[in-house]
C-alpha cells in the first residue's frame, strides 16, 4: 500500500504551541506543532465527544509525559501522538505529517 502525501500548507502557517486544520481528501485533519521541541502531530479534528470538528483550537500540554490536546467543548485531553482520549474509552484518528522544503504535508 503506497502511502499519499497531500501538501496542507507552508510550514510558517503552524506556529509553535498552536494548532490548524486542513482538508485532507474529505477529512478534516488538526496539524499541531509542539511548543518546546517543534514536533508535528496531525489527529482528526473532530471531537466525538462535544460532536464538533474543533480539536485544531485545542490547547495544547502535556500530562505526565504525554504530549496532548485539550478539546475546547468538554475538555477532554487526547494524545498528539495516538489519539487516545484519556479520560474517555475513545481514539481518534491520526495521520503521518512531516515538514519538507518548506511545507508541512499530511499522508492519506
Amino acid at each position: 500500500m503506497s502511502v499519499s502525501w497531500h501538501v496542507v500548507c507552508r510550514s510558517e502557517a503552524v506556529i509553535p504551541g498552536t494548532g490548524v486544520c486542513a482538508l485532507v481528501e474529505g477529512k478534516q485533519v488538526a496539524i499541531f506543532r509542539t511548543f518546546k521541541d517543534r514536533q508535528l502531530f496531525a489527529l482528526d479534528n473532530f471531537d466525538p465527544i462535544g460532536r464538533a470538528n474543533v480539536l485544531s483550537r485545542g490547547i495544547q500540554g502535556s500530562i505526565g509525559e504525554t504530549l496532548v490536546v485539550a478539546s475546547p467543548l468538554y475538555k477532554q485531553h487526547f494524545a498528539l501522538a495516538t489519539g487516545l482520549c484519556l479520560e474517555e474509552d475513545v481514539r481518534i484518528p491520526v495521520y503521518e505529517v512531516r515538514e519538507q522544503h518548506g511545507l508541512i504535508e499530511v499522508a492519506a
